[in-house]
């Protein structure tokens, strides 16, 4: 399954939330009383999450993924398989080889 990427405008909406993980961990640790690890699995990103299902409609549920979820990442399709290329960079598909602008 494809998941659903995210334009520049929609990442101004998401990646804010993520930027400040630290200061989210620690909030929700004092908030909670919890452990350092429940706080780092249940204090980072809810944000983050809840702008990305909205913009989306996709229900992601770790945030260290939506840092993968951003179009910019990644080159156009592979004009043979369609997957994206790796980087906008990229010479060739990583997935199939051939290398860009050719099919």
């Amino acid at each position: 399954m494809d998941l659903p990427m995210l334009t520049e405008d929609e990442w101004a909406e998401v990646g804010p939330h993520l930027e400040d993980a630290i200061a989210q961990i620690m909030a929700y640790r004092v908030a909670h009383g919890c452990s350092l690890a429940e706080a780092t699995h249940k204090g980072f990103g809810q944000q983050a999450l809840a702008s990305y299902e909205r913009l989306t409609g996709f229900k992601e549920e770790n945030p260290n993924a939506l840092f993968h979820h951003r179009i910019s990442l990644y080159g156009p399709p592979c004009t043979h398989c369609g997957r994206p290329l790796r980087t906008p960079q990229a010479r060739f598909c990583a997935m199939c080889s051939t290398p860009r602008g050719q099919g």
